[in-house]
């Protein structure tokens, strides 16, 4: 009797887990989107077969632990998050509920509008102007923004040189120089994609831009002087 007690127990909370982890239609609706996780990272929120999973830093199915009709635990943050709507702005949001008692619940990550991008998002899709706007913004936010680092945007031109995709190349480099005006090596970076995909002229004076902050720059020197003087033995 025992046992079949037993069973008959696990069989009823695994019928009531299962059936926990269904939403909502109306919550489906409300809850479906991407968030601002940070000024250039999302979190995705998707359903499959009424179930929620979470898209967030390159995982792809993260499935939180439903607690309630509006209430999630996620493991891979370690945070409890609520779905909920600002009655300041109307607009909905991911909470993040508090650890400790007693404080209140602030709205995180706001949920973005339907075709919404956010910088790196536009950078991908090759939609550079938007993406300088966009990086602009943050920058005239919080200059120490992670996500407007000068050696990150070298990285991305430098991997689309690499792959002679001059023209992504310069547009990236470009970004660069509109964010660290003040810095040689953006236009070193900018002059190399010139000189690379033909363009002497704009190489050379994107070089000469370089020298004017680093005058110690040599080998923007030698690369002035190979391209002013390309019959030269030098």
């Amino acid at each position: 009797m025992k046992l079949k007690t037993i069973l008959k127990f696990v069989v009823f909370a695994i019928f009531i887990s299962c059936g926990n982890d269904s939403n909502s239609e109306a919550f489906i609706e409300k809850a479906t989107g991407r968030y601002l996780y940070n000024s250039d990272e999302v979190i995705k929120i998707y359903f499959n077969k009424n179930e929620l999973f979470m898209e967030w830093r390159g995982a792809k199915s993260i499935k939180p632990l439903k607690v309630n009709e509006t209430t999630f635990f996620v493991k891979e943050m370690n945070e409890k998050i609520q779905f909920l709507t600002n009655p300041e702005n109307k607009k909905d949001y991911i909470a993040l509920i508090p650890k400790e008692e007693n404080k209140p619940i602030t709205f995180n990550f706001v949920k973005l509008e339907e075709h919404e991008n956010i910088p790196s998002e536009y950078l991908k899709n090759n939609e550079f102007d938007k993406a300088l706007e966009g990086y602009l913004n943050i920058q005239q936010n919080d200059s120490l923004d992670t996500a407007i680092e000068e050696s990150n945007f070298n990285k991305l031109g430098y991997k689309e040189l690499r792959d002679k995709n001059y023209e992504n190349a310069i547009r990236i480099f470009e970004i660069n120089v509109a964010l660290y005006p003040n810095s040689s090596n953006v236009y070193d970076s900018l002059a190399e994609a010139f000189m690379k995909s033909g363009d002497t002229a704009k190489a050379i004076t994107n070089y000469k831009k370089s020298l004017v902050i680093d005058s110690g720059n040599i080998q923007a020197k030698k690369n002035i002087e190979k391209l002013e003087n390309p019959n030269s033995n030098n």
